[in-house]
């Protein structure tokens, strides 16, 4: 058996604009009904929701087939987590929280099979088709795709050097965090987030590294996608679930 292409790491090598949603439910039937709906990518968090690594797995397994790729954001830059999620299937992780390119590099290196990191190996995984694709340990990385997010002042800081980091394939900037950082939790809106958003997109870009982001706001989306954003998260499944059910009950309870 053939290693399986990355589809989501083609396109952004070729420029194609990616278009994604948060998956924040933890469950394996609403991402398995999301993956059907018309998105590029689902990103599948572990670090702001209740998801472990066995419902990551089933996520992993709702997603197989479907034109949707999976991204896996773990809960925090940890080698094991890194290397059981890999393990699992994962091809496109999302690490949260890098600020310089030492924990840029570290990323890298927990998704490598030795010498080029540290990633540990297991024969039978799911990744390689529990052993069924010769030479995995060799070939896997060329599929494997490292976004890293930045979302301090310490991480805007480093930007370039963090970019420059060899196999890290996409920066992310963290609005939510980012706003925190900046003295303005939760202002997405604010003018200084407003204005270290568009510059981090514009430095990203002038680097030669896709940019990506997750923007609630349609205005917005399309304001960072012009700005160059690649991969652009338009919403998330609770958003979508809450905001739309409320709606519902308050058309029903107008009309009352």
């Amino acid at each position: 058996m053939k290693l399986p292409e990355n589809p989501f790491k083609r396109a952004l090598q070729a420029g194609r604009q990616q278009i994604g949603l948060w998956s924040s439910l933890a469950s394996h039937v609403s991402v398995e009904i999301l993956a059907g709906s018309g998105f590029d990518w689902l990103l599948l968090d572990m670090e702001h929701s209740p998801n472990e690594l066995p419902m990551v797995h089933s996520q992993l397994q709702a997603c197989a087939g479907t034109p949707t790729h999976p991204v896996v954001r773990p809960p925090w830059n940890d080698m094991v987590t890194i290397k059981r999620l890999l393990d699992s299937g994962a091809q496109t992780l999302l690490i949260p929280y890098v600020e310089t390119e030492d924990e840029a590099r570290d990323a890298v290196s927990f998704t490598r099979y030795p010498p080029e990191g540290v990633r540990g190996y297991a024969s039978t995984a799911r990744a390689s088709d529990f052993g069924r694709i010769k030479d995995y340990p060799k070939l896997c990385a060329s599929e494997l795709c490292v976004l890293v997010q930045i979302e301090s002042r310490l991480g805007l800081q480093n930007l370039e050097r963090i970019a420059a980091v060899e196999g890290v394939d996409g920066i992310f900037i963290g609005p939510g965090d980012l706003s925190a950082a900046l003295g303005h939790v939760g202002d997405l809106k604010h003018p200084d987030v407003q204005a270290a958003v568009d510059d981090a997109i514009k430095r990203i870009v002038a680097t030669g590294k896709p940019a990506g982001i997750l923007i609630g706001d349609e205005a917005l989306a399309r304001h960072y996608i012009d700005l160059g954003c690649l991969f652009t998260a338009v919403g998330s499944d609770i958003g979508l679930l809450a905001r739309n059910a409320e709606q519902l009950a308050a058309r029903f309870k107008a009309a009352g």
